[in-house]
């Protein structure tokens, strides 16, 4: 069968994360399915990662390895790779990253379609573009935050650049773009030597096909803010860009019959000069990627781009945006530099320098998003603002919900506001919640000016903290894993993670809330600082400890739960060793089991971007349904009639109902030395365990066989959970009313 995918795979100094990536891309399908291929170049890798390829390869025929005699570099490595493949399609991987669960399935599938049209005679995607997640050191998760500019567009079905422009507003780099070889090849570019190699070829790419496509399904996980990665790397090696840069604009002047595609209008020669600058300025502007001593040479190298590059006619943008380029253009790095510290030009600028108060305004709707937040720091600090976020602006969930309602009732005088990652979630809000929309200039000026900030994870480090601010980390779970600086002695479940930005965080908070004593013993050791714990139980189970017959009953209804039925929540939690959804349980096959007299609520991690699959219920067994998507666990919690979950901290939340709790650990001593843990499930455990499908439904039909074990469970996890925890937080941090 001809090759249809070849995923080119360059490799250098990553052997921490290489099996990883390998798994997701190998171990995902069949070692017979021959439709596509790995290429890896062991790019003079100074690690272990040349024996790990050639191991691997040994054992599976996808996967090639070439090892180069010289460093080439990322641009280097991806051009030795091209001669070597064979696949209709092919795909630059990082080493570093992973993809999820099904995803190199799902491509296949979707370049299949792209043959069938080829052979009806209709035009295949040249570049088929994918959806993708952000992954933190922290192990925070962001959606594609460009995902709004690409659903629901033309591309869905395809078109050219022309006909959505906005595709420039989104990432540039190859990983999230599918190529057709024969298209690639025939662009007459080349990856670039150095840092930003990628982008002499996405733009090109971009501008000379004939269609293009967009799969809305994250094919991706991308590592921000790993050590040694090139956006988190002080280096004078960020002046490669403007080589790239030259490359693209050497593509764009090319005689219309040397350049392949359609004809390039002035509007997108604009989009691409436009974008350059603004990539340069922001290399320019984060801290601690231009080392002090190369700075004035860089900026003198973004005055040269607008010199050679600027199109005929240009007109700057208004705004801030428009006075910052004028100065680049200018080289005045200094004047660029004064309107960056303090929003005010140097006065010897005359008229520029009054025009800047009308221009902040105008200045963060044309993204000088730092600009604005630092001229919004300079007001007085807001004493009645609180800011509330959860789960990384998923949207109103978890002990900052709860605090929140409790603030509204005890602490009238301050008043909250939201923090979602886009209108689609902030649709989710209760009707009457205040919000801001990330990144909106009602965002920054709440992020810059609020008195009190509450979350379970952290703000964005950009965020400084502000004297006289107060920060209160509530977290999302009774521990049974490591976490924090415990970390340090398992990589595996560390996997990048940047210890200095984590103390960089913790230093920011003020109060730390604990769900109990075992917590707060813990806690202190993983997340040292300077905070006060609060000894008070988590606010979010509140709800869970005074839930009435009433609200439990409305709760079955909500879900369709069938009265007499025993309804069982299935939730295991995420594995940082095997990553997205892991199967371990077959839930259909469980549900044969158990028959009729069951309904099963399966619930994947929201780590995962897959799900479970078909559920679809047999005859005779009992009902299945895929409850990963709703947005509020407690009211899970609350229908269920017995919880089964492997190493979750749902087990000490759900403990607070004292309904049956059945662990279903078959992995307990791999994840035990991948992940670390605070003390032995099987000595410990809050019901029923089990490590097989056969105890499992056991436990389950039995009703409730370890009640003596849920009793001390509860009794060690539970001792605060009152349900005034919510409020002991309220009258400690905030200024109440009685």
């Amino acid at each position: 069968m001809p090759v249809l995918l070849s995923i080119v795979l360059p490799v250098h100094g990553v052997e921490r994360f290489l099996p990883r990536c390998l798994d997701s891309l190998l171990a995902d399908t069949p070692s017979s399915e021959s439709r596509f291929e790995v290429i890896a170049v062991d790019d003079r890798s100074p690690d272990g990662c040349g024996a790990i390829l050639d191991d691997r390869a040994a054992r599976d025929p996808r996967l090639r390895v070439l090892h180069l005699a010289e460093n080439q570099g990322l641009g280097g490595a991806r051009t030795a790779a091209l001669p070597e493949v064979r696949g209709t399609y092919v795909w630059f991987v990082d080493s570093d990253d992973w993809v999820p669960e099904g995803t190199v399935t799902a491509l296949l599938d979707e370049l299949t379609d792209e043959l069938d049209r080829e052979r009806r005679g209709e035009a295949p995607a040249d570049v088929l573009l994918t959806d993708f997640t952000h992954v933190y050191p922290d192990g925070g998760t962001e959606p594609n935050p460009w995902r709004h500019v690409l659903t629901g567009s033309p591309l869905v079905a395809g078109c050219t650049l022309a006909e959505h422009p906005a595709l420039f507003r989104t990432v540039m780099s190859v990983w999230n773009k599918v190529f057709r070889r024969e298209f690639l090849l025939g662009l007459g570019v080349s990856f670039g030597r150095g840092y930003y190699e990628d982008i002499s070829v996405t733009y090109p790419a971009l501008l000379a096909a004939g269609r293009l496509r967009y799969l809305d399904r994250p094919c991706y996980f991308y590592r921000r803010g790993r050590a040694g990665a090139i956006t988190s790397t002080a280096s004078p090696r960020h002046a490669d860009a403007f080589a790239q840069y030259d490359a693209i604009f050497d593509f764009l002047d090319r005689a219309p019959g040397a350049r392949p595609g359609p004809p390039v209008p002035d509007s997108l020669r604009t989009l691409v000069f436009e974008r350059t600058v603004q990539q340069a300025l922001t290399v320019y502007d984060t801290p601690g990627l231009v080392p002090v001593g190369a700075r004035p040479e860089f900026f003198r190298r973004i005055a040269g781009h607008f010199a050679r590059h600027r199109p005929a006619g240009y007109r700057f943008p208004g705004g801030v945006r428009g006075v910052q380029y004028r100065l680049a253009a200018r080289g005045a790095r200094r004047a660029y530099g004064e309107l960056r510290r303090t929003g005010r030009l140097p006065r010897e600028l005359g008229r520029g320098a009054r025009a800047v108060a009308p221009a902040l305004k105008k200045g963060v709707r044309s993204g000088a998003r730092f600009t604005a937040y630092n001229a919004f720091r300079r007001l007085p600090l807001d004493q009645h603002l609180a800011v509330y976020a959860a789960y990384w602006h998923r949207g109103y969930a978890c002990s900052p919900a709860a605090i929140y309602e409790k603030a509204k009732e005890l602490a009238p005088g301050v008043r909250g506001v939201w923090v979602v990652e886009n209108r689609t979630q902030a649709a989710t809000l209760p009707a009457g919640v205040p919000y801001v929309i990330v990144n909106t200039p009602a965002y920054l000026k709440a992020m810059a000016t609020a008195k009190y900030f509450v979350n379970n994870v952290n703000f964005p480090r950009t965020m400084a903290k502000r004297p006289g601010t107060v920060h209160v980390q509530t977290q999302h779970g009774t521990p049974l894993k490591a976490m924090g600086m415990d970390l340090r002695d398992h990589p595996v479940a560390a996997d990048g993670m940047d210890f200095d930005r984590l103390q960089e965080a913790v230093d920011r908070w003020d109060f730390l809330v604990s769900s109990n004593p075992h917590t707060s013993e813990h806690f202190a050791r993983a997340f040292p600082g300077r905070y006060e714990m609060l000894d008070t139980g988590y606010p979010r189970n509140d709800r869970l400890a005074v839930a009435a017959p009433a609200e439990v009953a409305a709760m079955r209804e909500r879900f369709g739960l069938t009265p007499g039925r025993t309804a069982v929540l299935y939730a295991p939690t995420h594995r940082e060793a095997r990553g997205g959804y892991v199967p371990l349980l077959d839930v259909r096959e469980l549900a044969r089991r158990l028959g009729p007299g069951f309904t099963l609520l399966v619930r994947t991690h929201y780590f995962h971007t897959g799900g479970p699959g078909d559920l679809a219920a047999e005859e005779g067994a009992a009902e299945i349904l895929d409850v990963s998507a709703h947005p509020t666990v407690e009211d899970l919690y609350l229908a269920a009639d017995v919880l089964v979950t492997d190493y979750s901290s749902m087990m000490f939340d759900y403990a607070v109902l004292d309904r049956p709790v059945v662990v279903f650990a078959p992995d307990w001593e791999e994840y035990k030395r991948d992940r670390g843990v605070y003390f032995d499930l099987f000595e410990q455990p809050p019901g029923a365990l089990t490590t097989d499908a056969d105890g499992l439904a056991a436990a389950l039909l039995a009703g409730d066989p370890e009640p003596e074990a849920r009793a001390a469970f509860r009794k060690r996890f539970c001792p605060w959970d009152d349900g005034g925890a919510a409020e002991r937080v309220v009258r400690r941090v905030f200024p109440t009313t009685g």
